[in-house]
């Protein structure tokens, strides 16, 4: 069995594995959606990467999100809130459990609020 993030598929393997054109996969990489490991001038995706382009396409096609808006609404929430993925779905997806595509905990500022305390 293969592992989901051993980076073995090249972009046309990508591209004919989604029916896409291989400049589709590139778009999003200079869009800095998705980033293939490099060999020189070769790019390899992992299976994770498939998956996420897959989604990428999902949230673009089907949705109608922009490219420039997944990109900003990323930066404040995952992917299966964008298109509002069902339990079951996240399951699957390596997107819910790879830390780079989850935004990080947003830190309070200033003291936790007393709990104990009820306003009247």
């Amino acid at each position: 069995m293969l592992a989901d993030d051993k980076a073995v598929f090249t972009i046309g393997m990508v591209a004919e594995m989604l029916k896409v054109h291989p400049r589709t996969i590139r778009n999003y990489e200079q869009k800095g959606l998705v980033t293939p490991a490099r060999k020189g001038a070769w790019r390899y995706y992992t299976m994770r990467d498939v998956q996420w382009i897959a989604c990428l396409r999902e949230m673009i096609h089907t949705h109608g999100v922009s490219i420039n808006a997944i990109k900003k609404l990323l930066k404040y929430t995952p992917c299966w809130n964008i298109i509002d993925c069902s339990f079951e779905k996240r399951q699957r997806c390596s997107a819910f459990f790879s830390n780079s595509l989850v935004p990080q905990k947003i830190k309070r500022i200033g003291p936790e609020p007393d709990r104990k305390k009820v306003a009247v």
